[in-house]
């Protein structure tokens, strides 16, 4: 793993920003994500995120923390108690010098032992996932880091309005892979790149996958870009 996002979190954070981060995936063009966006505080953050952290309480699991915004806002506003995990090291180390209390390295598919009343999973939280095949298994995993009354609060997107249309007024979606929201998804920055797999649920799978777990799905909000908001808790 290169930590090409780390890297750019890292040189925003002591200001040796030169050039943003872009981003392309099988179906979408080269785009480019701001590197400041990542360090954006609760007023610039999109209606579900405020949401999501609104309905927040407990001990909190903030997985994919990045530069630890959300945690900061919870821990700072809210007064809870939150552990921050982020695969990338340079990630953690900017959040634990913004004063995120307990930011650790760590893969959420390798903790065990520990539970949580609030695991939040933003910015398309279903894209650690992976791909959809694995969905079932890696919810299971989550649902077992939930304490008796916690949630997971997760956001993800349907793209399939970025498929065209048929003669028919179908969707022409190619099969490449068993599910048309799992993508390659391709990171680069300075010259260097990274690619991974990941995954956009719509809201209605998402349900399917969590009933064959044992989870309730509930749909909290929706964006004004196919974007929705959902809360997943033990049945």
């Amino acid at each position: 793993m290169k930590d090409l996002l780390g890297k750019a979190i890292q040189d925003f954070y002591t200001d040796n920003f030169s050039e943003e981060i872009f981003t392309e995936t099988s179906i979408s063009e080269e785009d480019i994500l701001p590197i400041s966006y990542l360090f954006r505080s609760h007023k610039e953050m999109p209606p579900l995120e405020k949401e999501a952290l609104k309905q927040s309480y407990g001990n909190v699991l903030d997985i994919g923390c990045g530069a630890g915004s959300h945690a900061l806002y919870l821990q700072e506003t809210k007064n809870l108690n939150v552990k921050a995990i982020d695969i990338s090291a340079g990630a953690i180390d900017v959040a634990i010098k913004r004063g995120v209390l307990n930011a650790v390295q760590e893969d959420v598919f390798q903790l065990k032992n520990e539970k949580f009343d609030t695991i939040l999973m933003l910015m398309n939280g279903t894209g650690i996932l992976g791909t959809y095949k694995s969905v079932p298994e890696k919810l299971a995993h989550l649902k077992s880091l939930l304490s008796e009354n916690g949630q997971i609060l997760i956001d993800s997107s349907d793209i399939i309005y970025m498929f065209d249309e048929d003669d028919d007024g179908g969707k022409w979606i190619p099969m490449d892979n068993d599910y048309y929201g799992e993508l390659t998804y391709t990171l680069k920055y300075k010259g260097e790149t990274e690619t991974t797999t990941w995954l956009y649920l719509d809201f209605n799978t998402l349900s399917l996958c969590c009933e064959m777990v044992g989870l309730n799905c509930k749909l909290l909000a929706e964006g004004e870009h196919y974007d929705y908001l959902a809360k997943l808790t033990l049945k």
